[in-house]
C-alpha cells in the first residue's frame, strides 16, 4: 500500500532518503534507524521488560549481561549503547559495553564507588550500525 492510503503495509526500502527542507542535505534513512534495543532488570532473575531485535538475555555474573541479537549485524564494527540506572544498593552504576560480534553484545555495569561489578534494576543498550 502506499503511504496514507490507510494500508498497513508500507515498505521502505534500504536506499529510502531524507531530504531537509531546504533540499541541500540528503540522508540514508534507513541506515539512521536503530537496528536494536532492549530494557531489562538486572537484578535477581533477569528479564527483558521489552526489545527489538534481541533474542536472548544471559546473566554472566553480578552485572556482566550477554544480550543476543535476531538478525545478524553485518560486523562488530557497529555501534554498541548502554545505560543503566541506581545499583541494588542505590549507588551510582557506570554501564559500558564490552566486547560485541554480529550475533550479541556484552553489556556491564561497574559501581562507582568500589569499581566491582554490580547488577542494576534498569538497564537498557541499543545498536547502531548496519544490518547483515
Amino acid at each position: 500500500d502506499k503511504a496514507g492510503s490507510g494500508g498497513s503495509n508500507v515498505k521502505m526500502a534500504n536506499t529510502s532518503t531524507y531530504v531537509s527542507d531546504g533540499g541541500n542535505v540528503s540522508q540514508n534513512t534507513v541506515q539512521g534507524l536503530a537496528k536494536g534495543w532492549i530494557n531489562f532488570n538486572g537484578t535477581g532473575t533477569i528479564a527483558a521488560r521489552d526489545s527489538y531485535n534481541f533474542s536472548s538475555l544471559t546473566d554472566n555474573g553480578p552485572g556482566d549481561y550477554t544480550v543476543g541479537v535476531t538478525n545478524d549485524m553485518s560486523s562488530a564494527d557497529y555501534a554498541a549503547l548502554a545505560t543503566c540506572g541506581l545499583d541494588s544498593g542505590g549507588s551510582r552504576a557506570f554501564c559500558s559495553t564490552d566486547t560485541h560480534t554480529t550475533t550479541s553484545v556484552k553489556v556491564l555495569l561497574r559501581q562507582a564507588a568500589s569499581n566491582n561489578n554490580i547488577d542494576a534494576a534498569d538497564v537498557q543498550s541499543g545498536l547502531l550500525g548496519d544490518l547483515a
